[in-house]
């Protein structure tokens, strides 16, 4: 099992052992698991399973379109009524939305309390829940209001892609293709000439795309220069998915980057 050590936290990828022993680390007064509809179906269970401890668990819509501010008080009340406080722990079980928003309900509760990500598709595998990059959209727009803050530990367990469908991998495939055209050639020659269907060893490949993420990250950790070129075909591509966020079958976010890659290449 892999993992990579990183000044603002460690990846770890398919390790339940690693995941108990952070949580048992710390006695935390209470934990906290955010999840969606789908993930409280196929992942939620997986959890409960490794824990030893009393969870409480809030659920959110799942979608773009409800990684708002409306589902960010959602968060914060149910926090509040189950009597969470600054020693809490809130786990972000989930893809890109439950990733970008939970973390960013943590930072912002009774100023910051501690959270960990473990992403459950692809696209946040790959991208979301690496760099501490955190918010909400707002008036129809991506992201527009968050904050960097980093995580506990960030667990990439590769078993949750098998609950996806082809379009989701593609997703989250396309800023695989982003890392690879951005950073390393060798990468983009056999990532552009495989099919997402084909792979077998999820662990490698989204281990080498992150790693190549975490090495820019970690020379700019807040964007003041090179981490810059980690938006290569958003510029484009998050006004492509503004557009659609309210639209009855919106884009999804690897879908309007590849666009934007395209259109800015």
């Amino acid at each position: 099992m892999k993992h990579i050590k990183g000044k603002h936290g460690n990846i770890y990828f398919n390790d339940w052992s690693a995941l108990k022993q952070k949580i048992q680390a710390t006695s935390w007064s209470k934990i906290f698991v955010l999840v969606d509809e789908n993930t409280e179906k196929y992942c939620l269970f997986h959890l409960l399973e490794q824990m030893d401890l009393p969870i409480h668990v809030i659920k959110i819509p799942s979608g773009e379109q409800h990684k708002n501010l409306n589902t960010c008080q959602l968060v914060w009340q149910n926090l509040m009524a189950k009597g969470a406080d600054r020693l809490s722990l809130l786990i972000n079980l989930g893809g890109g939305v439950i990733g970008d928003l939970g973390g960013f309900c943590a930072g912002t509760y009774m100023r910051g309390i501690r959270f960990i990500q473990i992403p459950t598709t692809l696209l946040s595998q790959v991208d979301a829940s690496v760099g501490g990059k955190l918010g909400v959209d707002f008036m129809e727009r991506k992201n527009m209001i968050g904050l960097f803050g980093n995580p506990e530990a960030v667990f990439i367990f590769t078993d949750f892609l098998k609950t996806l469908p082809e379009r989701e991998l593609k997703s989250g495939y396309a800023e695989m293709l982003k890392h690879a055209l951005i950073a390393d050639k060798d990468a983009w020659n056999r990532l552009s000439k495989t099919d997402v269907a084909t792979i077998n060893d999820w662990e490698s490949t989204i281990y080498e795309s992150v790693m190549i993420k975490q090495s820019i990250i970690q020379e700019d950790p807040l964007e003041a220069g090179k981490r810059k070129i980690l938006n290569f075909g958003h510029t484009v591509g998050h006004a492509i998915e503004s557009y659609w966020i309210s639209r009855e079958k919106p884009l999804l976010h690897g879908e309007a980057i590849a666009i934007g890659m395209v259109a800015e290449a």
